[in-house]
């Protein structure tokens, strides 16, 4: 008889995987810290420090590839598991509560003060935030050109949840029209993916991606003509979404966690040596744009293998931290933002500006999450599930934050 080239183990059948959930809460985890770095290197961020560190350089682009395509791909994981129990047409309206509720009221409420804050810094701006808000900020175009140059209203780190949503209602829109598309997709995908071109095939697409659209169409998480990160995140949305349940490709994953960790240091290294030579001839650029591929995908293969192998335990963190993760998400930024322009002209060391801002933006994070999850018209502005009405909010909570 065949072995079945599709098969579904008791932990690929679950409709949560724990060591997803440790990788999704510790990406965001990571985000927020990369944002606070944001805030050091020489690179351009909404607002800077008086003291850059350029040593923070090496770490940061050791992030940057894979960071936000690991949370796609979660993203992904988990809509599958959402339709197993839902149809596309429920899918799409959860979601879009899920979604879009925080997503407009972030770009109302909470994302502000990050624009008024950029503009007071960059320019000199003597107005304050009421009159920042009234004068400019809908006024759904460019606005202190030349520098800054900002398109107002924004969602700024927001853009996330407005890819994750557009993704989202595109898949329900196909899987109307074609119910069984993704079943017979993995069924195709999965044995190809499940070898050693596991970490080939979407390595090589990701240098792909790179060479043949960032050139042309830059980074700028503005939706319309973002084609570079769309082809990259929408990938790596659907290869999430297509195998999520097939037992070999997450095997595969496992298995060959040790080889995609080690590739993906001597990619790493090859591309950071490269950088050196990027205007230095189409070689360069070539191998540039392949290396950092790989890179990309090798460490999303080493992060879900090493998560899978040593993250499969429950604990009342993880409970509590699913919840929280996406309300510190909202807010994280904004927090700081506005910590680091308080701290601006303090005189302080670089080290106390900085555990100064790593610690009250964790403490905002928090506390905002503790009053968010306790107020029962709060919880939707924030991607929380609304809880009954009169319920106590228990310890362990129970929804589950957007994926």
């Amino acid at each position: 008889m065949m072995q079945q080239t599709i098969t579904q183990s008791s932990d690929v059948a679950r409709a949560r995987r724990i060591y997803l959930d440790w990788v999704r809460i510790a990406a965001f985890g990571l985000l927020i810290l990369y944002h606070v770095g944001m805030f050091y290197v020489p690179w351009g961020w909404h607002i800077k420090s008086a003291h850059p560190v350029a040593a923070l350089e090496p770490l940061m682009l050791a992030l940057n590839p894979w960071r936000l395509a690991l949370l796609f791909l979660v993203s992904g994981v988990a809509t599958r598991f959402m339709l197993g129990k839902s149809t596309p047409g429920a899918l799409s309206r959860s979601r879009s509560s899920r979604l879009l509720v925080p997503l407009v009221f972030g770009m109302l409420v909470i994302v502000p003060p990050q624009a008024w804050i950029q503009v007071v810094e960059a320019l000199g701006y003597s107005d304050g935030l009421v009159a920042f808000y009234l004068k400019h900020y809908f006024a759904f175009g460019l606005q202190f050109c030349p520098k800054p140059c900002i398109i107002l209203p924004t969602w700024n780190h927001l853009w996330f949840v407005a890819y994750l949503w557009v993704y989202t209602m595109a898949l329900a829109l196909v899987l109307l029209a074609v119910p069984n598309l993704a079943g017979r997709i993995e069924r195709r995908l999965a044995p190809l993916l499940s070898g050693i071109w596991l970490l080939i095939l979407p390595s090589l697409l990701f240098g792909i991606y790179r060479i043949a659209l960032l050139p042309n169409f830059p980074s700028t998480h503005a939706l319309f003509g973002d084609w570079y990160n769309h082809a990259l995140f929408a990938s790596v949305f659907l290869l999430g979404l297509l195998l999520a349940q097939a037992a070999s490709f997450w095997d595969a994953i496992e298995r060959q966690r040790w080889l995609a960790l080690v590739l993906a240091a001597a990619f790493y290294a090859s591309w950071i040596g490269l950088r050196a030579f990027r205007d230095g001839g189409l070689p360069p650029r070539l191998y540039g744009g392949i290396a950092y591929g790989f890179y990309q995908w090798l460490c999303i293969v080493a992060v879900l293998g090493f998560a899978r192998r040593w993250l499969n335990r429950d604990s009342a963190v993880r409970r509590y931290l699913t919840d929280a993760i996406f309300p510190y998400y909202i807010v994280h930024q904004t927090a700081i933002i506005v910590i680091a322009h308080a701290l601006r002209g303090s005189g302080i060391s670089t080290g106390v500006e900085a555990a100064i801002i790593v610690g009250g933006t964790a403490a905002t994070c928090v506390a905002s999450y503790e009053i968010v999850r306790r107020v029962g018209w709060l919880r939707p502005l924030f991607g929380l599930k609304p809880e009954p009405a009169g319920a106590a909010v228990p310890m362990r909570t129970r929804g589950q934050a957007a994926n």
